[in-house]
């Protein structure tokens, strides 16, 4: 099937805000990702990049048809095989790559397969940055002739980039700890184990196997009942705490040692203290989702807070045009400075490990001066029009007092509660999160917020 044979709305409903992503071999097919591999050299005129893909069955057609177009548009291609997206973004910063594409859908189910793209320095390309006009370069075939025809070769990277993971810690003062990692048949089974190679730890796998059809569960660790085995098996062995990934592996969950989940904002705050404890005084990032508790524990610990939109082509720039170290959302990805500004799960856990390491204490001893608030978690509903429910919420809360922000969405905020309302960018949904001072305030104005929302 050719690009000509899906229709523009297709193609247009395939470029996501951040990615392309569609179901494999229906929409996403191979002469559409070839075109695209055209698009991606012709708009941002590369003449070297790398592609990674993850364990999905469809991922070795897409990349064949993606280095195809690439090297027909002039580009020399090196291929790293399978890696987690985090070692994408680590070989086009470590090796001074044009650019890269990822070959992955992340956490979405197994017919699905997607494409991210990012430039030299691993700076990510959105569809304000570059996405749509690769888009409408292919709806319009608009492809310059080259004057070469680009090559294709191999690289092995993940050592390298096991290297680079563990020089965020000091490898002597890891203690030898044991941790069970669910790696949901996704990428992570195979950087966890090259990774903690030269740590004391001792690993309890969980689907390791590397097997796109996700035999055991969906690899989406946002959804909780993806994490209930973690937790057991956390309890039955006795782990000091558990991890787990999402499918490529670039976002990270914890589960401390009784079982019980931990927070993504509050992991931001973990993260945010050991980074001021290696640079005193820095800015530390966070998105507007995040708990109340970590500009509380970020300030207390001497830092300067920075509250940020949700999605990482917002908070990219925001971190590289001040210089901030290291910045997290509460979705479970987290960004460093020395990482090329790119997210990385396994990085996150590196810094987790040492600030356990340091501390002494248990995880879940750990947090809780921290996690003493209580929290919605993202209620996503269906709506005709985003923009009026916002208003309306909007309209209720201001005529009670609330203070209201437009940083992304409404956010509505009280003394000792808050709540956020922002419409998706690729879906007709609205994204509702709240929290309070106690679980009574929290339910009482989530189901407040949601009557109003479906009236």
């Amino acid at each position: 099937m050719s690009a000509l044979k899906l229709s523009s709305e297709t193609i247009h409903d395939l470029f996501k805000e951040y990615d392309i992503r569609g179901i494999v071999p229906t929409e996403l097919t191979q002469e559409f990702v070839r075109q695209v591999g055209r698009a991606f050299v012709a708009q941002f005129d590369l003449t070297n990049i790398v592609i990674g893909r993850d364990m999905r069955t469809s991922g070795k057609d897409l990349f064949a048809a993606l280095a195809e177009g690439a090297t027909q548009q002039g580009a020399d291609v090196t291929e790293i095989e399978l890696v987690s997206t985090d070692v994408l973004y680590f070989a086009v910063g470590k090796f001074g790559y044009d650019g890269g594409v990822m070959i992955t859908a992340s956490h979405n189910p197994a017919d699905y397969n997607g494409l991210k793209f990012c430039l030299k320095d691993a700076v990510a390309v959105s569809l304000e940055t570059g996405l749509g006009a690769m888009r409408d370069r292919i709806l319009a075939g608009e492809f310059p002739q080259s004057k070469r025809q680009g090559a294709v070769k191999r690289q092995e990277v993940l050592p390298a980039f096991a290297e680079h993971c563990l020089s965020f810690v000091t490898k002597s003062e890891i203690k030898p700890y044991k941790i069970a990692v669910d790696a949901a048949n996704g990428m992570a089974g195979l950087t966890t184990p090259i990774v903690f190679r030269d740590l004391p730890c001792h690993i309890v796998p969980l689907y390791f196997e590397l097997d796109g059809s996700f035999p055991n569960h969906p690899a989406n660790p946002m959804d909780p009942a993806n994490k209930k085995q973690l937790q057991q098996l956390v309890m039955e062995q006795h782990c000091d705490f558990g991890a787990t990934f999402d499918g490529d592996a670039d976002r990270l969950f914890l589960v401390d040692e009784k079982g019980g989940l931990v927070d993504a904002g509050i992991v931001t705050a973990l993260i945010g203290l050991n980074t001021l404890a290696h640079l005193p005084g820095s800015k530390i990032l966070y998105n507007l989702i995040c708990s109340r508790s970590v500009p509380e524990a970020i300030t207390k610990a001497g830092g300067i807070p920075v509250r940020s939109p949700v999605g990482h082509s917002l908070i990219k720039p925001i971190m590289r045009a001040q210089d901030i170290p290291f910045g997290g959302e509460h979705s479970g990805h987290y960004y460093f400075r020395e990482n090329w500004f790119a997210d990385s799960g396994m990085i996150a856990l590196m810094h987790c490990l040492e600030l356990l390491s340091h501390d002494g204490r248990t995880l879940s001893h750990l947090i809780a001066p921290l996690d003493t608030r209580f929290r919605s978690g993202e209620i996503n509903t269906h709506v005709t029009d985003a923009k009026q429910k916002m208003h309306d919420i909007e309209a209720f809360y201001a005529s009670r007092g609330a203070s209201i922000d437009h940083l992304d969405g409404v956010t509505v905020s009280f003394a000792d509660w808050w709540l956020n309302v922002r419409p998706s960018n690729t879906e007709p949904l609205l994204r509702l999160n709240v929290e309070g001072d106690t679980m009574e305030l929290m339910q009482e104005h989530r189901d407040e917020a949601t009557r109003i929302i479906n009236s």
